[in-house]
């Protein structure tokens, strides 16, 4: 199963069109959004299988969820838990130092996927791979990553 993870697309439309294209060409089954969507209209450009969480530059969560609603898409709140091909993911936007520091630590996800830093990287906290896949926009190379599952398999996409 191929996921792709995106974070920090800061209502940058035609990098998240682009993005949204190659994720349909690798065939990615699901999307996960590490906050900072920042609009109902970027949202509404995402496809029904995608999983949101906030961002602190999130402002119109009301709108963000009415839009979500629209596209049959999934707003998890602050932080999201996924299963996906045996494998146990967490999202969250990493702005809430705590939070994020406690789902790191918790042992409990394969995964741990999270933005806010605008920066790719990745690291391992126990069993669970964190990673952030950098961001879409205020960054000098664009990236967001596809994952396979259940190999762990990364590819990091640099998008125009």
């Amino acid at each position: 199963m191929k996921i792709a993870v995106i974070s920090d697309t800061h209502s940058r439309v035609s990098s998240v069109l682009a993005a949204l294209e190659i994720m349909s060409q690798r065939g990615v089954e699901a999307i996960l959004h590490c906050g900072d969507i920042q609009d109902a209209g970027t949202v509404r450009l995402f496809p029904a299988h995608t999983h949101f969480v906030f961002g602190n530059c999130d402002y119109s969560r009301r709108e963000i969820e009415e839009a979500a609603r629209e596209v049959g898409a999934t707003i998890h709140g602050d932080w999201g838990k996924l299963d996906f091909a045996g494998q146990s993911l967490a999202l969250i936007h990493s702005d809430d130092r705590a939070m994020f520091e406690a789902l790191q630590h918790a042992d409990a996800f394969d995964f741990l996927f999270y933005g806010h830093t605008h920066v790719a990287k990745e690291h391992r906290v126990g069993r669970t791979r964190v990673i952030n896949p950098g961001a879409i926009q205020r960054v000098a190379v664009r990236t967001f990553i596809i994952i396979d599952l259940p190999s762990g398999e990364v590819e990091t996409i640099e998008v125009a």
